[in-house]
This record gives C-alpha cells, structure tokens and sequence, in this order.
C-alpha cells in the first residue's frame, strides 16, 4: 500500500463519523451471542415474567432508536447554526471530535444489544444481558447529558477558538520544530538554484487543495534517483488537472511519475494536518464574521485576538525556514514552500484592522497584542510589527474624528474595553520573556 493510499485511509476514518457506529453493532451482536451462550451454559435466568421483559425491552430499544436519530438530526442543525455564526471551517474540525464519535457510538452499540437480547427472549429471560440491556439505557441516559453539556461549550465561540489554537500549536510544532533560541544547523551543502530550468515537470492528474505530503518517501524517490525533487505549491493552495505539482533537477530520469504524485495528497478542503496557516484562517474568519454588520460582535474578534496572539508568539519564536531536507549525507533531495514571518503576520492582522477599523475594542486588543509581541519576540520579527502598529494608528485617526476616540483608540488593552490597567505587568512580562 502507497503512502497516498494511507493517508486516505486514515483521512477517511479519522472524519467518518458513521463507521465507528456500524462497529459497534457488530461488537453488540458478538458480545450478545457470547454472553447468552455463558448464560445458558451456566443456568443463569431472571425471574422476571418474559412478557414483562419483552416489554420493557421493546420499548427500550424502540426509544433508543427515536432518540438516536434524534440527537443526530440535533447535532446536524447545531452544527449548521454554529458555522453560520462562526465560520464553516469549523464543521469538519466537530464531526472529528472523539466525545461525539464516542458517544454515538455508546447509543448504536446500547440499541443493537437491546434488541438482541430482545429476540432471544422467549418462555425465559436471560438474567446477565437483560440485566446489561437495562442498564445500558441508563447510561446512554447519562452520556447523553454530557454530550449536551461538551457540544454546548465546544460550539461556544470561545470553545471552537481553543479547539483551532490547540490544533494550530501541534501543527506549528510538527512544521517548524526549530526555535530560534536553539542552536542553529549547520549547512552541510551549498545552497539550491531553482531559478534555472528543471529537468522535468510533473503535472497534477487531479483537482484539489494540496492537504499533506510525505517528506521521508520524497527524500527516498530523490535519493534513489540522485535528483533534487521541488514540490511546487504550498501545502494549503489549490491546484487544477495539469498544473506543475512537482519540478525535477539534477538528474532525475529514472524518476517514476506515478511514484512521486502517490506522496502528495489533494483533498476537497484544508485541513490542519500540514497547513499551519489554515489555523489562523479559521480564527481570522470567525473574527471577521463577528466584526460583519449583521452580527456586530467584537468581544468574539476579541477572542479571536487571544488565541491569534499566543499562536504569533509561538511562531515568532520558530526558525520558519525548514524548506530543505537532506539525505544523510547532508545532500537537499526536497524542497518545499512555508509561510514566512510575513504571511502569519498579514493573514493575523490585515484583515481583522480593516473589517475593526471603526470597533474602539478591536483598535485596543490589537495594539496590545502587537506591542506585547514586539517586547516578547526576537528582534528580528519586531520590524514587521512596528509597520502594522504604525498602520493601526493611522487607521485610528481615520476612523475616530473626535480626540478622545482617537486617544483611546490609541491605548493597549488586553481585554479591548476594562482592561487597560493590567498592561504595564504585560509589558514588564513580554520584558522578562526577552531577556529570557
């Protein structure tokens, strides 16, 4: 099996959200067959008439049925009301959620015993899966509860920001493992020209947005073949049927084409796997919608501001040039493209300054956020910073006519309005954080 093959594999389970449901019937007729033949080995029977049992059970299973498509047809239409409130990305990123896959599968696997241990009723009833059917309403009762209780909070504007922020930050690390403050890598050859021509261009079979890649089988295809293999877009843009997907130098001709489109992946949409920008866009549309016109809530762009501010900070801190990996002999057999300091910070800021331009709040969490990352960061990411701090005051005195708008628009505050008193411990704290 190729990597191309895995990775849709392991795509296809990890956001199906009805296969592990289909599982669990199975797992409850296994376990039914199972533990009725222990019981009839053993002798074990309820005393309960089979009438009454029949009963209760039938009407167990036929609610548990109605609740099921209940909750899913509830969960749909959450689902739906969250993303036009917040931004569709966040559609995806909720049928991967393990509580809600979970829990739906506690329900189907509740309801297929139930009604298994229903037909094997007849003038007996057996005491230990009766008993276990009961009891399994009850708890699908319970788990029920608290899927309510996880759904509500995670589709809560705050809830879904940390979901995305907590994902930006592993995939920020996975794609740039260096920091800055490490010491740095030695160059083991001289730098790759890939301005010249190349000695083959392989094309896209395919529609789609470049989703992931497999850098170790890339290093191996160019290793065996002693070339230098360029992957031509980012991970995260999209390519059409006949656009350049990869582009060869130095060698190359026993290069199979099949061999090296089977270790890229192109989906229908983003995902985060490989894509450390996609977090930001998520957050900066979830911004973005709430500074529109018809929602008008820029406490949400707020706290998009929060999590945008900590995801900054940790890739102001990374070395954002890993584009080049090398066998082990120190030879670059793969080149890619990342986004640089530059991109994280227009995609963070632009967009949110000119959709919060007239928003007092919206002017103050920014300046917050930029002034705490200039005192933070390295000096070398603090020039970018000061242009977009320059460029947000000039906003202010076009937005804000009157002085004491503009003096307050020109104010930093951690909280956008209320907080504006705490900022010198987060000034002397991004100090203490840069002498470090």
């Amino acid at each position: 099996m190729t990597w191309l093959q895995r990775y849709r594999v392991r795509h296809y389970l990890r956001n199906s959200i009805w296969i592990w449901p289909l599982l669990s019937m199975i797992a409850a007729l296994l376990a039914v067959n199972c533990l009725h033949a222990l019981e009839k080995r053993m002798g074990w029977e309820s005393s309960i008439q089979p009438s009454t049992a029949q009963a209760i059970l039938g009407t167990m299973a036929s609610s548990l049925f109605t609740f099921i498509v209940f909750v899913c047809s509830a969960l749909l239409v959450a689902v739906q009301l969250a993303s036009s409130q917040l931004t569709p990305r966040i559609i995806a990123i909720v049928f991967r959620d393990p509580i809600t896959k979970s829990a739906l599968v506690i329900f189907v696997f509740a309801f297929t015993f139930t009604l298994a241990v229903l037909v094997r009723i007849s003038t007996s009833v057996p005491l230990l899966t009766s008993y276990m059917a009961a009891y399994g309403s009850m708890l699908c009762l319970g788990v029920f509860i608290y899927l309510i209780d996880h759904v509500g909070k995670a589709l809560r504007p705050s809830g879904a920001l940390w979901v995305v922020a907590s994902q930006g930050r592993s995939v920020i690390s996975s794609v740039y493992p260096r920091r800055m403050s490490d010491i740095p890598v030695p160059s083991a050859a001289p730098s790759l020209d890939l301005d010249r021509k190349p000695n083959a261009v392989v094309l896209s079979d395919r529609d789609g947005v470049v989703l992931a890649f497999d850098t170790t089988g890339l290093v191996a295809l160019a290793q065996q073949a002693d070339c230098v293999i360029e992957l031509v877009p980012q991970v995260g843009d999209f390519v059409a049927r006949g656009d350049p997907l990869f582009r060869v130098f130095n060698g190359g001709a026993t290069l199979s084409s099949e061999a090296i489109c089977n270790s890229v992946a192109v989906g229908q949409e983003r995902t985060l796997e490989q894509d450390p920008a996609f977090a930001f866009r998520i957050i900066v549309d979830i911004a973005a919608k709430g500074l529109s016109p018809a929602i008008n809530d820029p406490t949400t762009a707020v706290l998009a501001l929060d999590q945008i501010h900590h995801l900054l900070r940790d890739v102001g801190s990374r070395c954002l040039d890993d584009e080049r990996v090398r066998d082990r002999s120190g030879q670059v057999r793969l080149h890619y493209r990342t986004p640089d300091w530059v991109d994280f910070v227009q995609l963070s800021v632009t967009e949110i300054r000119q959709f919060g331009g007239s928003s007092i709040q919206i002017a103050r969490r920014l300046r917050a956020m930029l002034e705490n990352l200039i005192l933070s960061l390295p000096e070398e990411r603090a020039c970018l910073l000061r242009q977009e701090l320059n460029l947000l005051h000039r906003f202010a005195e076009r937005y804000f006519a009157e002085p004491e708008d503009r003096a307050l628009a020109d104010m930093s505050d951690s909280q956008g309005v209320g907080g504006g008193r705490r900022q010198h411990s987060m000034e002397r704290m991004g100090n203490e954080a840069r002498q470090k």
